[in-house]
């Protein structure tokens, strides 16, 4: 599987947005202050919206012109986010397991040969206000879109409908560019689909830069 197919999983963001936060928010001037000026501007500055605790999104991921179509499955009272990515043209799909005590299962289930690989992380899946404390950008159009747009910690811009408040586009420091398609507000994904598949819990395992690697782990 090419390497553009792992996704950039959502508890990693959280680890990257953890370690950040400390230094964007000793440089960040006082609420409500003009840029450059400390003074207090008296009209109020949108602030992003908190995710809904669950919701189901399509997503168009577009990396340097490599494409991906991704189900996005958030669930934040049971402490769960799923990610089902498939490649452009792709008959296969990625699935992106990952639980709020840093647990993530990138696993197959090709046939002769799935596979299935495992993640530890420091942080968990991240939390409905993950985007507080954002610098504001101002307004402008994406994707068609008038938006309010935020930046989090020089990582990740995150753009959201000015009407509906529902996210637009969001684009990490890498270029990596996320296009929503749908957003399904209270969606939930039954609970017997959030089961690894059981070969993801082998009893052979080894350790490989730091990941646990179980089963068929050759195609990932």
């Amino acid at each position: 599987m090419p390497s553009s197919s792992v996704p950039f999983a959502i508890s990693a963001l959280s680890l990257l947005l953890l370690a950040a936060a400390a230094a964007a928010a000793a440089a960040a001037p006082p609420t409500g202050a003009r840029p450059g000026t400390g003074e207090t501007d008296p009209t109020p500055t949108p602030t992003p919206t908190p995710w809904p605790h669950q919701f189901h999104s399509v997503l168009v991921m577009n990396y340097t012109g490599t494409l991906q179509l991704i189900d996005l499955w958030y669930d934040w009272p049971n402490g769960r986010n799923f990610n089902i990515i498939r490649d452009q043209l792709s008959a296969s799909l990625l699935y992106d397991l990952e639980w709020d005590n840093g647990t993530s299962f990138f696993y197959t289930l090709d046939g002769a040969s799935p596979s299935c690989r495992t993640a530890q992380l420091e942080v968990g899946i991240l939390r409905p206000g993950w985007l507080e404390g954002a610098s504001y950008l101002g307004r402008r159009r994406v994707d068609g879109f008038l938006c309010d747009g935020w930046e989090k910690a020089d990582f990740i811009r995150y753009y959201e409908d000015v009407d509906t408040k529902r996210p637009v586009h969001w684009r990490f420091y890498t270029g990596r560019e996320a296009h929503v398609m749908t957003f399904e507000v209270g969606a939930a994904l039954e609970d017997a689909k959030w089961q690894a598949p059981a070969y993801c819990f082998d009893q052979e395992e080894v350790e490989e830069d730091g990941v646990e690697v179980r089963g068929d782990s050759a195609g990932l």
